[in-house]
């Protein structure tokens, strides 16, 4: 059991966590017995039960402490099934979470959601401005996955938590997939999962790059060179992916992007595949902008900034327009910043009447 803290009233509270360290900088709900009851009695689980350890502090997450951070988040207890998922995929040994904690690089993790749980435990907004303000879900289920990593993991800026600036994404960093406006399958589909199950995927992640692209449908390359544009947003030659290589990324299609692509005949490993070969750069390039970095990339002329095509990921998201959004990553860690996706469990979440 985690030790109460005492206050006399809600404001007292509230400024006793502030005092130490225990919020993100924002007001909180304040986690009174009864608030976090709730939230674990959700789960039908034990608040005891130790989900693993949190870095740099090596904190135990159990389903207590997660609720928490969910109460102090503003969640209701619908979201406690994506917000316990995405624990579970910052723990996994391949999200490098310590040394992702502890980095100056100003990376975040970026939730994204597929599956019935984006309206079963939300709704998850996927459309117009699903990264800004204004969607509950993605908010507090971001918001509370931050505070697991500052309360129990121990993140706090300028000690354990040395990002030189950090992003907005820090917050909270949370989407869903717009499986309905998506010309390609559900990326969980592409990552070994069932159609019909709900997965969270979390990336470390910059703040997104806007790439901006007006279509022409009469243009035979129209397809191609929007996958150009992608490539020179998620990898040029001020970002990880192309100094340091090897990670993960992201591209957010918006819908009319997606169909341009799709209109093409490709799909999302033609498209992964395409930009993989459309992000290899020029060693001689590196070696004149960044020559401490060149490392192990020997090469008479390109190499690969990421390993496998599969590590852009590709998913639809946001309203139709003239913006796409990338998001490049990290590339370090022993895993090199690899994408975690993480089942999730509803059958033994119940509803708790409001």
């Amino acid at each position: 059991m985690t030790e109460d803290l005492q206050a006399a009233d809600e404001y007292s509270a509230l400024e006793q966590l502030h005092e130490l360290g225990c919020t993100d900088g924002l007001p909180v709900v304040v986690p009174t017995p009864e608030r976090v009851e709730r939230m674990v009695l959700a789960t039908l689980q034990d608040g005891d039960l130790i989900l693993g350890e949190m870095g740099p502090a090596m904190g135990v997450a159990t389903v207590e402490k997660v609720a928490i951070a969910a109460v102090m988040a503003g969640c209701i207890p619908d979201f406690m099934p994506l917000v316990i998922a995405a624990v579970k995929a910052v723990i996994d040994p391949a999200f490098d979470l310590t040394q992702m904690q502890a980095t100056t690089h100003c990376t975040a993790p970026l939730v994204i959601v597929n599956g019935p749980a984006r309206m079963t435990c939300g709704p998850v907004a996927c459309g117009f401005g699903a990264l800004g303000p204004g969607h509950r879900a993605n908010a507090s289920i971001g918001r509370a996955l931050r505070l697991t990593m500052i309360n129990i993991g121990g993140a706090h800026p300028g000690s354990s938590d040395m990002a030189l600036l950090g992003h907005p994404g820090k917050f909270t960093y949370c989407l869903g997939e717009d499986e309905e406006s998506s010309p390609f399958p559900p990326l969980h589909t592409s990552r070994g999962f069932n159609a019909e199950d709900s997965v969270v995927t979390v990336v470390g992640a910059e703040a997104p790059h806007s790439v901006m692209f007006s279509g022409n449908a009469d243009d035979p390359n129209n397809a191609e060179k929007l996958l150009a544009q992608i490539a020179t947003g998620v990898a040029n030659f001020a970002t990880n992916n192309a100094v340091i290589t090897g990670g993960a990324a992201v591209v957010v299609l918006n819908p009319e992007h997606a169909e341009v692509l799709s209109q093409a005949d490709m799909s999302r490993e033609m498209i992964q595949k395409r930009l993989w070969e459309l992000t290899h750069k020029p060693l001689a390039e590196l070696e004149k902008r960044s020559p401490a970095f060149p490392g192990e990339k020997y090469s008479d002329g390109d190499y690969e900034t990421f390993a496998d095509p599969q590590d852009i990921l590709v998913l639809t998201a946001g309203g139709s327009g003239l913006y796409t959004m990338v998001m490049p990553s990290w590339c370090a860690g022993e895993n090199k910043n690899r994408a975690v996706s993480m089942l999730v469990e509803t059958d033994q979440f119940c509803e708790i009447p409001m």
